[in-house]
């Protein structure tokens, strides 16, 4: 590790207090086996809940695996051991569920669930025209 000096020192200290003053810090956690949510208790007494399969690191875990949670890192860090999963506190309030490659996918993903008017009459121009077209054999 580099040798610092007591200015650098200092400064690495102030911003951790000041982080311990200013991001959300998790005090307990807990798995809710029917809604499939995970509960988040915060030290300033808010409350974060989420849905467990959000998490790219919790997504298809058992409900035995999700069940033991624990508080890390002066609360900065909620562990999986059975996974070992680790998810930032203040990152995942902030909603980032995931890198940014599989959040986009994730979205993705559910936009394409979602039903409009436009998507329908879309749909069915589509296949008025004979529906999507074939891929072609390459040659």
């Amino acid at each position: 590790m580099a040798n610092l000096t007591d200015a650098q020192f200092e400064a690495a200290e102030a911003r951790g207090r000041a982080a311990l003053e200013a991001e959300p810090r998790a005090i307990a956690a807990r798995y809710d086996r029917k809604t499939g949510r995970v509960t988040v208790d915060l030290a300033n007494g808010c409350a974060y809940v989420f849905p467990a399969d959000l998490v790219q690191d919790l997504n298809g875990a058992s409900p035995d695996e999700l069940a033991s949670v624990d508080v890390d890192g002066m609360g900065f860090n909620l562990h999986w051991p059975q996974l070992d999963a680790d998810v930032y506190v203040p990152a995942l309030v902030a909603g980032v569920f995931g890198t940014k490659d599989w959040m986009s996918k994730a979205m993705a993903r559910q936009a394409g669930r979602k039903k409009s008017p436009a998507k329908a009459a879309a749909s069915r121009a589509n296949g008025a025209k004979g529906g999507r077209p074939r891929k072609q054999a390459s040659q």
